[in-house]
């Protein structure tokens, strides 16, 4: 691999790994409304929202960091109150006790309206209208959760993508993946250029201790912690794996104050490709070379795999995310090239089809099933015991079997999307 490509992919790495306080679909949605706040040059006497339907899907049933309060319309008064466009998935970070309680004034005067955007085909959409007297601010995401594709304030138009097809920087660059690439890059980079991704271990690894000392969500990651791991789980690195994973999702999912690191737009799964490596690492006594090759492997297997499933979709993230812990584990089992792709192959013979209702404390759930199947994986493909091409949507060939994966979550399920919507918004 030559520089200028290993440099690209580093360069996508530190652009899809990224830290984010809440869940990325409000938070990006409140960045949004920071951003047309400022465009505006004043508080906003009303704000009206435009949104896709896998962004109101995942922001109904979600807690929002440090307010105590689920769904969108704390998110869109505290990004228009205290909201810092600049803090990107960090954008409410200034969040005080007496902005929340001023938010709540907002919404109560009823100056926020939301809606659905109708004939787009954007996945990931948010428009965002503030005004004031006379004068009004656009802003539009699309495409990824802090994608600006449009800016206008009254009549001028500040920045205008529109009419790119909203195509990730990567693509831009001409970054071609496969997962023999991902591999060859884990493996050979340069240590001090990816040491960067041990970040991920550490803000991760807080944030499932943080969990632990509190009652966040269904308390999953502490109740696997309890005397349920001793009388049935056991104390196990199986059960450290899980009890972290799902501890990390619970804090995030209810709204605690605590940054995760994020992967493709999601702190659930930049959780799902961290806490499993980092705690199988830990506990078997892995070199720190060892942990940062693990980890990069794992983020950039998942980077890989959203590329054509998309940033939102039907297809739950954490099946893609627990893929790429499942090859980092492998790897650090001493497993080969051929047994990683192996552990990707009982990976999406195994979890391909598990739907996305929306995020919500109970991913934490999601997100452990999709991590206790990364280590069964792992574990078959160290046996080579590996799913066979006449078995399913199993191919010979891996990157073709990720290909079939994300042409279900894209296309196939669609209609399974627009059906989760409708149950959700009848109830």
């Amino acid at each position: 691999m030559d520089e200028i490509e290993r440099k690209k992919i580093i360069r996508l790495v530190k652009q899809e790994v990224v830290p984010a306080i809440g869940c990325t679909e409000p938070i990006a949605v409140a960045l949004c409304v920071a951003r047309a706040t400022e465009l505006l040059g004043k508080r906003p006497e009303k704000i009206s929202l435009w949104l896709s339907a896998n962004i109101l899907k995942n922001a109904m049933g979600v807690g929002i960091p440090g307010t105590g309060m689920i769904g969108l319309p704390i998110a869109v008064a505290l990004g228009a109150l205290i909201g810092k466009s600049a803090y990107q998935l960090e954008v409410l970070k200034d969040s005080t006790p007496e902005a929340v309680e001023e938010g709540k004034r907002f919404i109560a005067e009823k100056r926020i309206s939301i809606a659905l955007k109708k004939d787009i085909t954007e996945k990931l959409y948010i428009e965002v209208v503030c005004q004031a007297g006379d004068e009004k601010a656009t802003a539009i995401i699309a495409g990824g959760h802090t994608n600006f594709v449009y800016e206008a304030r009254n009549a001028e138009v500040i920045l205008d993508k529109r009419t790119s097809s909203g195509a990730a920087e990567e693509e831009e660059e001409g970054i071609s993946l496969s997962m023999r690439k991902v591999y060859d890059f884990a493996m050979t980079a340069p240590l001090d250029e990816i040491r960067f991704i041990l970040d991920t271990a550490r803000l991760n690894k807080a944030a499932a201790e943080q969990s632990f000392k509190g009652d966040y969500g269904h308390g999953l990651g502490k109740m696997l912690r309890g005397n349920y791991e001793h009388r049935i789980m056991g104390d196990s690195v199986f059960s450290h794996i899980l009890s972290y994973t799902s501890g990390a999702c619970d804090a995030r999912m209810a709204g605690a104050m605590i940054p995760v690191m994020s992967n493709s737009g999601s702190g659930n799964q930049g959780i799902s490709a961290t806490l499993p490596v980092l705690v199988y690492a830990e506990e078997n006594g892995k070199s720190e070379e060892e942990l940062i090759r693990a980890l990069m492997l794992s983020h950039l297997t998942v980077i890989y795999i959203k590329e054509s499933l998309g940033r939102l979709s039907a297809l739950c993230g954490c099946v893609v995310a627990a893929t790429g812990s499942s090859c980092g584990i492998t790897w650090l089992m001493g497993g080969t090239y051929e047994q990683i792709t192996y552990a990707v192959q009982n990976m999406i013979a195994n979890l391909t089809g598990m739907i996305c209702d929306g995020a919500k404390p109970s991913c934490a759930l999601k997100v452990t099933t999709g991590v206790s199947t990364a280590v069964l994986s792992a574990i078959m493909a160290m046996e080579n015991r590996c799913v066979t091409s006449v078995e399913g949507i199993i191919d010979e060939d891996v990157d073709q079997s990720i290909r079939n994966l994300t042409k279900i979550g894209s296309q196939g399920m669609n209609e399974t999307d627009r059906l989760v919507l409708d149950i959700m918004t009848s109830k």
